[in-house]
């Protein structure tokens, strides 16, 4: 059968650097942190004390109090997304048309924060079972698009998806399946997560996974650089609105980018540790734009997962030198974790975003907090980072990055409009 076409019709973001996609864009470009010290909780007998927080939420210009007691924290972030992508899009949302528009919404942990309020509860008192009758509803994953279909009326596809830090990347990939495949003409797809809790912070230390870097916390967040000690821990969402292009163009949408292909695979080496040679990134990225029927030198930029880790930026850097071998240094590569933060579950929608926005405005967004002479003796550094000042440049294709615990891989590929 001949596959339909996808396009971007809309979209939606709640991140530590700005609460809708304007916004986050403007900060982006800017190289603007959004790590500060934590506001949630007192981190004071924790080993780290920032993260990259949303500053500004107020679910209750949405939701009233007594619905929004329902809602862990993860699926307001969905719900808040998905209605502003709503409005980006100008798509009417009518009784015929809803059994054809779906969502498609990833988190990497869900309920975190709902699961740990009512575990703590429980812990304090003399061991008589009293739980939230929401703890359930409010806890799984599968809820953040859930909630979406509730508030916008959509009966069509609707699942959740998991797959640690590259579960929104699997979530828009699934999304396009199914639109190319015609069993949808919209959908609703992204993720959020909100981890930036007690046993969030206190399990990533526990795993000596995020940063220390407590005096500085702004510029903690340095991928590919030498004195690089961990990520930083964000929390957030963004929605896109995948469209059949027909449907879209019947509407006069208004269309960011083309979503061209995706690639799918596992590294099937550790639980939390990349392949060291980045064999399972090499062949994602490559998986997606065989999907696309493009060869390597037609891509200009790379949103790369780029975490801040030690090992995972230089196992994510083989994958690409493999996959390129010498056109690798006209590539320009970037990770915008390093302003963000690491968004778990919403990480991948996030930088999907941003990838749409870069071929939109012909403009690479930096990866910042590089210094002179901090250089990494595993790392190539002919290769274009695009360290602390976006670039302008005309770009083609764009590929965003996703890797997750349990070696789960997911790669997006973009085309400019």
């Amino acid at each position: 059968m001949e596959l339909k076409r996808v396009v971007v019709t809309g979209m939606g973001a709640l991140t530590p650097i700005g609460n809708d996609i304007a916004s986050m864009w403007e900060s982006m470009k800017a190289g603007k942190s959004g790590a500060t010290e934590i506001t949630a909780f007192d981190t004071t007998l924790y080993k780290t004390h920032f993260a990259c927080e949303v500053k500004g939420f107020d679910i209750s210009s949405l939701l009233d109090r007594k619905e929004a007691r329902k809602l862990d924290r993860f699926a307001q972030f969905a719900v808040w997304t998905a209605k502003q992508a709503l409005e980006d899009s100008g798509l009417k949302l009518e009784e015929e048309n809803v059994e054809r528009i779906g969502s498609i919404w990833a988190s990497g942990m869900g309920g975190l924060m709902s699961m740990e309020e009512d575990a703590m509860a429980y812990g304090r008192g003399d061991g008589t079972p009293r739980f939230s009758p929401f703890y359930i509803p409010k806890s799984i994953i599968n809820m953040g698009a859930g909630h979406i279909s509730l508030m916008l009326g959509l009966k069509g596809i609707n699942f959740g998806v998991a797959s640690a830090c590259s579960s929104s990347g699997h979530a828009i990939a699934m999304a396009f399946d199914a639109i190319r495949l015609g069993r949808a003409d919209a959908i609703f797809t992204g993720g959020s997560d909100a981890d930036i809790t007690y046993s969030g912070i206190g399990g990533f230390n526990s795993m000596h996974a995020i940063s220390t870097r407590n005096d500085s916390p702004e510029t903690a967040s340095r991928p590919f650089s030498k004195s690089r000690d961990g990520f930083v821990l964000g929390e957030g969402a963004a929605c896109l609105i995948l469209e059949e292009l027909e449907h879209a163009q019947k509407r006069g949408a208004k269309i960011y980018a083309e979503l061209v292909g995706a690639g799918m695979n596992a590294d099937a080496h550790h639980m939390t540790a990349p392949d060291p040679e980045g064999n399972g990134a090499a062949r994602v990225m490559k998986e997606a734009m065989d999907d696309a029927h493009i060869s390597p030198d037609m891509v200009d930029y790379i949103n790369a997962h780029g975490t801040s880790t030690p090992l995972g930026d230089i196992c994510e850097l083989k994958a690409i030198q493999s996959v390129w071998g010498e056109d690798a240094y006209r590539l320009n590569i970037s990770s915008t974790k390093s302003v963000t933060g690491h968004m778990m579950g919403a990480t991948g929608a996030v930088e999907a975003a941003a990838t749409v926005m870069a071929l939109k405005d012909g403009i690479v967004p930096p990866t910042i907090n590089h210094e002179e002479g901090d250089e990494d003796e595993n790392i190539d550094y002919k290769l274009n980072f695009t360290f602390n000042q976006a670039q302008k440049r005309e770009l083609r294709y764009a590929l965003s990055n996703t890797f997750g615990f349990g070696g789960q891989n997911a790669c997006l590929l973009f085309k400019k409009w």
